[in-house]
This record gives structure tokens, C-alpha cells and sequence, in this order.
């Protein structure tokens, strides 16, 4: 599953941070990494990916 992540993350970083850890703090930062320039984005989105555990499932 991580290797969908990463690609999501080259081809759209904002979206693999998004289904690694949902909307948050990451999430924000890397939209503006990615604004600011792309391939920051993609840094950010692979090293969220690499060092952050996924985000926790809802228990109903």
C-alpha cells in the first residue's frame, strides 16, 4: 500500500499525505510546499509517507 501512496505522492503530493494521515497539520503543509513548488511537495509527501504510522481507522 505504501507504493500506491508514494506514487499518488509524485503525481499529487497533497493526496498521498491525505491518505496516509487525513486532513491535518501534514496535509496543510504539504499543500503549500506543493504551491510554493512542486518538488518540495513531493519531499514532504515521501518523507510523511516514509516516517508517519497511517492515520487511525474510525471505530463505529
Amino acid at each position: 500500500m505504501d507504493l500506491i501512496r508514494i506514487l499518488f505522492a509524485i503525481l499529487l503530493p497533497p493526496l498521498g499525505v491525505f491518505l496516509q494521515v487525513g486532513i491535518g497539520l501534514q496535509f496543510w503543509i504539504n499543500i503549500l510546499l506543493t504551491l510554493l513548488g512542486y518538488i518540495p511537495g513531493i519531499v514532504h509527501a515521501v518523507w510523511v509517507i516514509a516516517t508517519v504510522g497511517p492515520k487511525e481507522p474510525l471505530h463505529a
